[in-house]
């Protein structure tokens, strides 16, 4: 049976970091308001993994399933934007099936058209600030960083959400699974990371819950699971990591197995010459 979060994470252990970043960003806000632009008020899961991924798993995002959405509850109040490809989803075919599926998405683009259209540096920056959210429908988006950017890849705030389309799928539940999601972009190195909150959004109880699923779904994806994870931290993007996971060589484990064994050992004399006398 695979290992869960919960079988190598105090849960007491995630609380205690959850509450002390929560505080801290609360008193930071009071002394030193950011500037609109350079706030980022999402709490993020720092992964350090002991090797380097594999290239394949480097090259596109992964989905990762969340308890609670990192978004307003209210779906209608986020500015939403799907990029198809032009060919199997078209434009104009997918506005109106969204519409009639009353999905409050604003804008659906072809990838032609968003190569066409938003080349210059500011057409993107103007794209990037119009929506909350971009969903791209599976296929494109590995041809996305070259056609966005780093506008969009530098912060990696609103890299599109990949969406499965395809078939006879049910189109709204995509969408609503992919709003309670977030992303993990492995990057080419040993350390990346995963927003599992959301300061004014998600509270203390429901974002531990999403640290816990947070990593499940990250088990799903890193080779070797637990077996290739050096450390899992949480942290704002300004803030200090506070750990809730390191590694402990087996050697470490076996001394620290027998440094409990010693204790026991002598609680169990302390407990007998007590009896002698």
């Amino acid at each position: 049976m695979a290992s869960s979060s919960s079988d190598r994470i105090n849960e007491e252990t995630a609380r205690k970091a959850v509450n002390a970043l929560l505080k801290w960003k609360k008193l930071q806000l009071q002394s030193d308001p950011p500037k609109e632009e350079d706030n980022d008020d999402f709490v993020y899961l720092s992964i350090t993994l002991k090797k380097i991924p594999p290239k394949h798993l480097t090259v596109t995002p992964h989905r990762i399933p969340l308890r609670y959405s990192l978004f307003p509850h209210d779906f209608f109040l986020l500015n939403l934007c799907l990029i198809v490809d032009g060919k199997k989803i078209k434009s104009g075919v997918a506005h109106q099936k969204l519409k009639s599926l009353d999905m409050p998405i604003k804008q659906v683009l072809n990838l032609s058209k968003l190569k066409s259209d938003y080349k210059s540096f500011d057409a993107k920056k103007k794209l990037f600030d119009s929506f909350d959210v971009f969903f791209a429908v599976k296929e494109v988006v590995p041809l996305l960083p070259s056609v966005l950017g780093k506008v969009f890849y530098k912060k990696k705030s609103k890299i599109p959400m990949p969406l499965d389309l395809s078939g006879d799928g049910n189109w709204k539940e995509e969408i609503e699974r992919a709003c309670s999601s977030s992303l993990l972009c492995l990057s080419g190195g040993t350390c990346s990371a995963v927003r599992v909150g959301r300061w004014g959004i998600t509270g203390s109880k429901e974002m531990v819950e999403n640290v816990f699923t947070a990593i499940n779904g990250v088990l799903d994806i890193v080779p070797k699971k637990w077996g290739g994870i050096r450390a899992l931290h949480l942290k704002f993007s300004d803030s200090l990591a506070l750990p809730i996971y390191e590694y402990q060589p087996r050697l470490l484990q076996e001394e620290n197995k027998l440094n409990e064994g010693d204790r026991s050992d002598f609680a169990s004399v302390g407990k007998k010459r007590k009896r002698s006398e």
